[in-house]
């Protein structure tokens, strides 16, 4: 029963991820219960990123919506961090960290409420090179250290810093995270802290996920998008709070 839930919440983790973020704050609590401490859960849960993104990435690409050659200007510093970011975790307790993002979320789903622009972002917009290496290698730090949350922070940072609307700011997001998700699984296997079997269930629900998500966003476009990520970071913030 327990890696049925697993499998239903990889599910809708993969579709949240790709349309908005806070999948991983489903499926860490479900594998939590199968007796993994958080960093195996934390580990375990890369297998789930990885095949959701590939499914992502390939139907983003069919619909002709992924900015391919700015994906990879921010996926090289984005898999920097994430490198450096898995190194600090592997034996760090993520508590402090956790409360620090829920802060951080609830303060971005207000400006989301307030100024909802912002988020959808101005086409033809001037990029600042050094300043979007900066802000992507400290995301993918963070997507390295515990990602939960980091697709919030992709979103906030491709509308305000490369003018991206939601749709291919989606697609950008999971071309970058499917950069550097295969370096964080490595480290984590190489310390000991992936389950597969666990790791294979939760994945091949959330590469449905991921194949929906996909869907839903090039149907429905950015308003419907714009909703769903609001909910989701007010979720996401009070859980890390809590």
């Amino acid at each position: 029963m327990l890696y049925f839930l697993v499998f239903l919440s990889g599910v809708a983790s993969g579709f949240l991820n790709v349309v908005a973020g806070g999948g991983s704050l489903l499926t860490l609590p479900l594998l939590s219960l199968l007796g993994m401490g958080i960093d195996v859960a934390n580990g375990t849960n890369r297998i789930a990123i990885l095949l959701q993104n590939i499914v992502a990435v390939r139907n983003f690409q069919k619909g002709k919506v992924l900015p391919l050659k700015l994906s990879l200007l921010c996926g090289i510093p984005a898999a920097i961090g994430s490198i450096v970011g898995t190194l600090v975790v592997v034996d760090l307790d993520q508590n402090l960290l956790k409360k620090i993002v829920g802060v951080l979320l609830l303060i971005m789903g207000l400006f989301l409420f307030m100024k909802p622009k912002m988020w959808v972002g101005e086409p033809g917009k001037k990029i600042s090179v050094p300043l979007v290496a900066v802000s992507f290698f400290g995301i993918g730090f963070y997507g390295g250290f515990i990602q939960a949350g980091v697709g919030f922070f992709f979103i906030f940072f491709t509308a305000t810093l490369l003018g991206l609307d939601l749709v291919r700011n989606n697609a950008l997001k999971v071309f970058i995270v499917l950069l550097y998700t295969p370096i964080s699984l490595i480290i984590f296997l190489l310390n000991g802290k992936v389950i597969f079997l666990a790791g294979l269930v939760l994945g091949l629900g959330s590469m449905i996920g991921a194949y929906l998500g996909v869907k839903f966003a090039l149907k429905k476009g950015v308003n419907w998008l714009r909703y769903i990520i609001f909910a989701t970071i007010l979720v996401s913030g009070i859980s890390y709070l809590i």
